[in-house]
């Protein structure tokens, strides 16, 4: 299998990753990160679907996908910090005062998972900041050592495939999810 990993502008295929199989259901679509709180919880059913279409309109996309052919596998959030809650985010520090982006959602569609998607995500993460001129990017994965993780909160991604990917430990966080500490991680793009 070879994975193309390409900016989310097709919201079609955005929504095959991330959206719900109802349209009307009030599933994430990975902007509870993105956008703030009060913003959130007030965006409900097929609005939700709607706000990320634009976003997937817009310049530059909300993130990428990955694909198997034309198949798209898998999603990864990442956007300059400044344009997400982490900005203002209480429980991770800001390390410096660098135009940071950040990578902090990981989905890989059922029947897909255990084939290197979340690596070939992370990767693709990382070119498409570059791309655009970030200095760093940041993620804010789960520390989980060996212990298991239940896949719906794993989205964070876990510490070791981001080591893999050359980030390293740059802060500990106040952040908790699904019972692992979350630490921020680092990857020098300059």
């Amino acid at each position: 299998m070879t994975i193309d990993v390409r900016p989310a502008s097709v919201f079609e295929d955005v929504r095959k990753v991330i959206g719900p199989k109802s349209p009307v259901a009030n599933v994430c679509w990975c902007l509870s990160y993105r956008i703030p709180s009060k913003d959130n919880n007030e965006l409900r059913g097929p609005a939700r679907g709607e706000y990320v279409a634009e976003l997937c309109r817009a310049d530059p996309a909300p993130g990428v996908l990955a694909y198997d052919g034309d198949e798209p596998v898998g999603w990864a959030a990442v956007a300059p910090r400044s344009a997400t809650t982490f900005a203002r985010n209480r429980k991770i520090p800001h390390v410096d005062d660098l135009p940071v982006w950040s990578l902090w959602c990981i989905r890989v569609r059922p029947g897909h998972r255990k084939q290197g998607i979340t690596h070939a995500l992370i990767a693709g993460a990382v070119e498409f900041a570059r791309d655009l001129g970030a200095p760093v990017i940041e993620a804010y994965p789960l520390d989980n050592g060996d212990a298991k993780v239940d896949l719906t909160m794993a989205y964070a991604g876990l510490r070791k495939n981001f080591e893999r990917a050359g980030f390293v430990h740059a802060a500990d966080t106040t952040s908790v999810l699904a019972g692992h500490p979350r630490i921020l991680m680092r990857l020098d793009l300059r």
